[in-house]
């Protein structure tokens, strides 16, 4: 029987996780991994089974740690939900938080040379975006009880499309992110309405 390993895996995953976010998966080395998360190369192989492994585990602790506390308050029945969803993104991007710089790991994960190789990739982040797809029409909803299901159906949409482009400019553009970003209130309220 082999031995038990003596680490924390979440502080592994952790540390790993910043590697990935920063570089990629394609471009993260496993000497970067090493030092990174205070392991030998055979410690992470037989942990994880392989850089990819731990990859996936880092995936999986972030949509469960991060995307969903996230979404987790919307459609919970306030009607400010979706905007301070919003505002939580908007301001740590703003602040320039290096994590918010680097915008969205699963985001990131789908637009990279390994979505296009790889079918789980690309079934983890098209479930996510369906789940935050969910939660943002369940917050529509609570926002706008106004409007038939259709309309909600259609504006939740817009405002969906309009959170990953946000989280996706964040990498590259902080100032269009968060133009993008405030335009989700705005859609929100002016949505359906007729100027008087």
């Amino acid at each position: 029987m082999g031995r038990m390993p003596s680490f924390d895996r979440s502080a592994v995953v952790d540390a790993a996780r910043d590697v990935f976010w920063r570089r990629g998966y394609a471009e993260a080395g496993i000497a970067e991994l090493e030092e990174a998360t205070g392991l030998m190369r055979s410690s992470i192989y037989h942990a994880f089974g392989s850089k990819r492994g731990l990859f996936d585990a880092v995936l999986s602790a972030y949509l469960d740690g991060v995307v969903r506390t996230r979404l987790r308050p919307l459609g919970g029945g306030d009607p400010g939900a979706l905007e301070a969803y919003v505002d939580d993104m908007s301001a740590a991007i703003a602040a320039d938080a290096p994590r918010a710089r680097l915008g969205c790991l699963l985001l990131n994960a789908g637009s990279s040379p390994l979505a296009s190789e790889d079918a789980e990739v690309r079934t983890l982040v098209s479930d996510y975006a369906a789940e935050m797809r969910a939660a943002i029409r369940a917050a529509v909803g609570d926002r706008r009880p106004d409007l038939t299901p259709d309309a909600v159906d259609a504006l939740a949409a817009v405002c969906a499309s309009l959170v990953v482009a946000g989280l996706t400019l964040a990498r590259a553009d902080r100032d269009a992110a968060l133009a993008t970003l405030a335009s989700v209130p705005t859609t929100l309220e002016s949505w359906g309405r007729t100027a008087a």
